[in-house]
């Protein structure tokens, strides 16, 4: 018997009933505050009219901390208590035996800390269980999708619902039997059951018998995960090509499961067998067997396959399983025949910019107002007050306005608070003053400002607030939702009485306050509900201000993306939200996505990879970094910018995860026939969903697996010509009202450009449909391969080798800072059509702000520039083709040089060029003699450059661009048209 330790603090009573004291105090701190943080989100759930959520979560995740805490609380409850009556009697002791002092210990409280160690193991376990409620709830209401994977044969809602929910329990199996085998061996060695020292048998027979047992259990668990394992190999990312079960994994790693399956079960019955023999000998066996097998079937194998049998025949061994990749991929993110159509165009890169300007119904609606340059136009010409503010990047949407429908760039003025100044930055003015934005503001995308009283070049504003009523009409202009405002606002005036007639305190306008009549809040006038809420925000001027009363509410969690997120925790939504002006008010439209990472064979991709793009650099918000195989915009979501009201449009009916998700909260999804037909006519094409389908149509367009391997005829994304400088990311899709050809009328739709691969030059256009009659609808344009249509990259450096382009911006950039604007590309009935716009913004002030100077095209290889679209085509039109290089630097932006002085070093060191194209013919007498007169005007242009002198560059630019038009029309059908295959004659350093 051990005596009990000499010397050890004894505590008094008093110490004793202070530590209870302070600790039970700590306990009631910590209860009250994770007490505030569920209650506070209850009463949000109860404001926005979802209970439900919140109910399920809470039961879900009660439900499973119960079962896996009282589970794992019980097994290692179990294993202590029979470990402990199994222990030896005599515990082989010496003077200097460290384990003593702990023997003693729980010798004499074992019930207690028995009880206390299960609980603590139960409380953890349940803890990090209730994390997986949703896997549990899908698998409660698993869907069928209806078609099944190439390998096993079962339905695709197998691995989606199903799978996760079996590896998650194995999972928890694993680890309770570990938990338990600790715990045996703990108690086992500590009163001697295990030794590692001393003479004789080092483990007891009943301390064997445990172990042996747990490990057999442990193994036995290991042999139906290798049965399930073989399902995950459907997700393997073994190849570099393509996602899914390749050839090694099918032939080598898929038997290997099976025979560590078998061998796995032959291993458990050792140990088994093992204990109940009491020997150690069997049971080592068998382990020594298992991770040899494991390393040489289950590693070694599928290597040595892969290198001597895969690599070197992977083209022909690896169709099969490309074949699968390429059938998933298109079917998991909706980019299959079914919803893509692949149309040719057929381009002429010789039309003349003058066949679109001379009807009017030939002239592209080309969107001149750039949604991410002009936020700070908007701020400093509709801000009103300082403490109002619009978003960085702005949004485009298409409203119908005296009979015509086409582009706006819209936005909402929004309180910011952030823009305060000192005088005004405090409690009451940040909370229960500026409460509220004022209006919606829109522009006509594709027009501007003549010269007048107002300006040039600036928006031509819609404005609806509270003080004017736009063509957009708005019956409540207030804005309490949004993305600006702060985190929390308190409205609500006093009670009306004989002496005080009710006031509002809200700011409204110079000379009026408002109060809010809303529905959104939560009532402020208990006590209790003050106290909860100070505890929330650290903030006890929610108990001390007199200005909160019985009719005060606190309006929170504002932002609409967040809003959504909590209303419906199971949607990735887009990083977009945009406003619109919907039967008379003012919603914010946020679009959800499903999503799954596990379904089979189909390519795996990162979200915030696949979405980046320029718009990042100037505060656009990035994807996660959620791994998905599927993807689906199955909800739009709006949010009311006054009341906060979230509303969730189930707008596909045959996503089975959307299915599930509303078995598990029913009633949340409003059905899409409730959908109204203003809400649908401002429902655009999601960016986040686009971005990711452009990514994988590049690739998955090619249908043909050795092509596919081979990346032959693969696509990709340009990157961003007018990026600004240093910035090299792909190029966003734009919104824009074009009319595809042969199509009738003008659709909205959501464009990119796709280049070749590793190339500059174009190889499709797609678009998808925005318009209600055809929403979702994508069309790909695919260019044929046999013309080399410029890419957006080099259409840019055309603008850039432009000598009178570049000596105009270099002029501008004198006085004013020059801002590139987005480079569109529309495709024409005629031909391809580029468009930029050139802002210019002052440089002396922290206000200055962008406005339209001009605008630049392409068209035909034709460049041109001028005050409008209209005006640039002409300029085109009287211009002779300019070539462009066949590749550009994609380390390099594709800005204009502003500080390139005429055409001298423009395009940030690029050669000048005016193409000449290659004769097909021998040439006439008349043709050679206007070639002579070509290459005399160029050297002329050489000489002037070094002058510095711009009028002499300018008449030297007019000499030479008169000579090559002489040429063209003298040489006439003798010269090819192949716009990259004539040399081009340099004129630059």
């Amino acid at each position: 018997m051990q005596r009990p330790p000499i010397n050890m603090p004894v505590m008094s009573k008093r110490s004793k009933r202070t530590i209870i004291a302070l600790g039970s105090l700590a306990v009631l701190v910590v209860i009250w505050f994770n007490f505030v943080g569920v209650y506070v989100d209850y009463l949000w759930f109860k404001e926005v009219g979802f209970t439900q959520v919140f109910t399920t979560q809470v039961v879900s995740r009660v439900a499973l901390f119960l079962i896996a805490g009282i589970v794992a609380g019980a097994a290692v409850f179990g294993s202590l208590f029979i470990a402990y009556k199994s222990r030896p009697v005599f515990v082989p002791t010496d003077e200097a035996d460290p384990l003593g002092p702990y023997r003693t210990i729980i010798s004499t409280r074992p019930k207690l800390i028995t009880i206390g160690v299960s609980v603590l193991v139960g409380f953890i376990c349940g803890i990090s269980a209730q994390a997986q409620w949703t896997v549990v709830q899908l698998w409660l209401n698993s869907q069928p999708f209806g078609q099944v994977d190439a390998e096993f044969g079962n339905d695709v809602g197998f691995y989606i619902f199903t799978l996760p929910m079996i590896e998650t329990v194995l999972g928890w199996l694993f680890v309770l039997v570990a938990m338990s085998f600790i715990a045996v061996l703990a108690v086992q060695y500590l009163y001697g059951g295990v030794r590692t020292a001393g003479p004789g048998r080092k483990i007891t027979a009943s301390a064997s018998m445990q172990l042996s047992l747990l490990v057999g259990a442990f193994v036995l668990i290991k042999a139906v995960q290798y049965w399930y394992d073989r399902y995950s190999l459907l997700f393997s990312n073994r190849s570099d090509v393509f996602t899914g079960a390749s050839y090694t994994d099918v032939n080598a790693v898929l038997p290997a499961k099976l025979i560590l399956l078998i061998i796995a079960a032959i291993c458990a019955v050792g140990f088994f067998v093992g204990a109940f023999l009491r020997s150690v000998k069997l049971p080592a066996i068998a382990l020594s067997l298992l991770i040899l097998s494991g390393v040489l079937i289950g590693g070694a194998w599928p290597l040595i396959l892969q290198s001597v049998r895969v690599n070197p025949n992977a083209i022909t061994l690896e169709s099969q399983f490309i074949s699968r990749n390429i059938d998933a991929t298109r079917s998991a993110y909706g980019i299959g025949d079914d919803k893509v159509e692949y149309v040719p165009y057929e381009t002429s890169v010789v039309a003349n910019p003058a066949v679109l300007t001379n009807k009017a119904a030939d002239l592209p609606n080309a969107r001149l107002l750039d949604p991410n340059v002009l936020s700070p136009t908007f701020v400093q010409l509709q801000q009103l007050r300082n403490f109002y503010n619009f978003s960085k990047l702005l949004s485009v949407d298409r409203y119908t306005v005296d009979g015509k429908s086409q582009d706006y760039v819209v936005a909402v003025r929004e309180l910011d608070v952030s823009r305060l100044d000192e005088g005004q930055s405090n409690w009451i003015n940040e909370h229960l003053v500026y409460t509220h934005g004022n209006g919606f503001v829109a522009a006509p995308a594709s027009d501007v400002e003549a010269v007048s009283a107002k300006g040039n070049g600036y928006p031509k504003f819609q404005v609806s607030d509270v003080e004017n009523q736009g063509a957009i009409k708005v019956d409540q202009p207030r804005v309490y939702y949004g993305q600006l405002g702060a985190d929390y606002a308190i409205v609500g005036a006093s009670a009306p009485s004989a002496d005080t007639p009710v006031r509002g305190r809200e700011y409204d306008t110079q000379t009026d306050t408002y109060t809010y009549t809303g529905s959104g809040g939560v009532g402020l006038g208990s006590l209790f509900q003050r106290l909860v809420f100070a505890t929330q925000y650290r903030d006890t001027n929610f108990l001390l201000s007199s200005e909160i009363n019985d009719n005060s509410k606190i309006l929170y969690q504002r932002d609409p993306v967040a809003r959504v997120k909590e209303a419906a925790p199971f949607l990735t939504t887009d990083t977009k939200p945009y406003p619109a002006v919907i039967d008379g008010r003012i919603k914010w439209i946020v679009d959800g996505y499903t999503t799954a990472a596990n379904f089979p064979y189909a390519q795996n991709i990162t979200l915030s990879d696949a979405t980046q793009n320029s718009q990042q650099a100037r505060g656009a918000l990035g994807q996660t970094d959620q791994q998905v195989s599927y993807m689906r915009n199955s909800v739009k979501a709006t949010v009311d910018a006054y009341d906060g009201t979230v509303t969730l449009y189930g707008v596909d009916d045959t996503d089975p995860i959307l299915k599930a998700w509303e078995g598990v909260f029913p009633g949340l999804i409003t059905p899409s026939s409730a959908i109204s037909d203003d809400l649908r006519a401002h429902f655009r094409y999601p960016q986040d969903l686009f971005e990711v389908q452009r990514s994988l149509i590049a690739k998955y367009q090619v249908t043909n697996p050795t092509d596919f391997y081979q990346t032959s005829n693969f696509w990709q994304v340009p990157n961003d010509p007018t990026a600004d400088t240093g910035v090299v990311s792909p190029q966003p899709p734009y919104y824009l009202q074009v009319k595809l050809p042969g199509t009738d009328r003008e659709q909205f739709e959501l464009t990119s450009a796709l280049t070749g691969f590793k190339r500059d030059f174009m190889g499709a256009y797609i678009s998808a449909s925005s318009d209600p009659a055809t929403y979702g609808k994508i069309t790909v344009l695919k260019f044929p391969t046999t013309i080399q249509t410029p890419g957006p990259a080099q259409v840019q450096q055309a603008f850039r080798n432009t000598d009178e382009i570049t000596r105009t911006i270099s002029q501008l950039a004198l006085s004013s800072d020059v801002v590139y604007g987005n480079l569109l590309t529309l495709p024409t009935e005629q031909g391809l059509l580029y468009v930029e716009p050139i802002y210019v913004k002052g440089t002396n002030s922290e206000r200055a702000f962008p406005q339209l100077n001009m605008v630049l095209v392409w068209f035909g290889s034709r460049v041109g520039y001028g005050a409008t679209l209209k005006a640039a085509l002409e300029k085109a039109a009287s211009s002779a083709p300019v070539a462009v290089p066949d590749t550009v630097d994609p380390g390099t932006p594709g800005t204009i040089d502003p500080n390139a002085t005429g055409s001298a070093g423009a395009g940030m060191g690029t050669s000048t060029s005016t193409a000449v194209p290659t004769p097909t013919q021998p040439l006439s007498a008349d043709a050679a003699q206007a070639l002579v007169q070509v290459d005399g005007a160029l050297k002329a242009l050489e000489s002037a450059k070094t002058t510095g002198s711009f009028a002499e560059i300018g008449a030297a630019q007019d000499r030479l661009n008169d000579a090559v038009q002489n040429y063209l029309e003298v040489a006439g059908p003798s010269v090819g048209s192949a716009p990259n295959s004539a040399p081009a004659t340099s004129s630059g350093g």
